[in-house]
């Protein structure tokens, strides 16, 4: 019997997001963006799948101090206004936007840890 997975072969399948206070950032994300979490003890907690108890996305980690750089992780929105709201009043900084782009609009923010993230809408 073959067992079905939800990983589908080349695609980002996890992102892991190092922080300087995992409490911190998970109060951060769930305030932010609504997102759940796995505890794994005081250095580590999963981002859950949106509507899994299970399945994970990502996680927070805490380790060394953030770098800038790296690679750039995008969110989508279906309300771009109300996200650039829910960052600032949760706590993090947007750094650039919101402006548009051929796909639509966008802004760029900081975690309250300095982790550089986007969010994006469709026109």
């Amino acid at each position: 019997m073959t067992e079905q997975t939800t990983h589908q072969h080349h695609t980002i399948d996890y992102v892991e997001i190092t922080v300087g206070d995992v409490a911190a950032a998970k109060r951060f994300y769930a305030e932010a963006f609504g997102w759940q979490f796995n505890d794994y003890g005081p250095e580590y907690a999963g981002i859950r799948r949106a509507g899994s108890a299970e399945g994970e996305v990502g996680g927070l980690r805490a380790g060394e101090p953030v770098g800038v750089g790296g690679p750039l992780v995008l969110l989508f929105s279906s309300d771009l206004e109300a996200s650039v709201e829910a960052v600032g009043a949760a706590g993090g900084r947007v750094v650039e936007g919101p402006y548009e782009f051929p796909g639509g609009r966008r802004f760029q923010f900081t975690d309250p840890s300095g982790n550089e993230l986007g969010v994006w809408a469709e026109k």
